[in-house]
């Protein structure tokens, strides 16, 4: 257990900083504005209105989500692709975990849609595999829990 709390932090943190140097080479803002975009996803436009309570909300948010991804790779996935290597394990989580995101969760909330641009989905999947789906395969690999090993 005490694996995936460190995992969960490891992804969480590598996911949020990528996201928040993403954002800021985009469009040169306050990084902090993107939290209130992932707090959007609950509250719609008015997150954006907000304070600093919309912005930890967003943190608290952004957070649970890569703890259920964490818990995710360790508990299900090993099921799914039993035998593949850390990188393609890794690619494959990071390519699911976009597909879920943009073509389930996303639609689903109250997050204003954006145009879809290849360059940054592609950015964006490659964030994912490297911030998430890298050390998720990595440590699972090496320490693996009971049971949920991959064989």
């Amino acid at each position: 257990m005490m694996i995936i709390i460190i995992t969960w932090l490891i992804v969480g943190s590598l996911d949020c900083a990528a996201a928040f140097a993403l954002f800021f080479f985009q469009t040169k803002q306050n990084p902090l504005l993107l939290l209130k975009g992932i707090s959007s996803a609950a509250l719609g436009p008015r997150a954006f209105s907000g304070g600093w309570e919309v912005i930890v909300l967003g943190l608290f948010f952004h957070y649970f989500i890569a703890l259920c991804w964490t818990v995710f790779y360790f508990i299900i996935f090993p099921r799914l692709l039993p035998c593949g290597t850390v990188f393609t394990n890794a690619v494959v989580f990071g390519l699911f975990i976009w597909v879920i995101m943009n073509i389930v969760v996303l639609p689903l909330s109250k997050a204003e849609p954006r145009p879809f641009s290849p360059i940054i989905a592609l950015i964006n999947i490659c964030i994912l595999i490297v911030a998430i789906g890298l050390p998720c395969a990595y440590i699972a690999v090496h320490y693996p829990l009971p049971g949920f090993a991959f064989n």
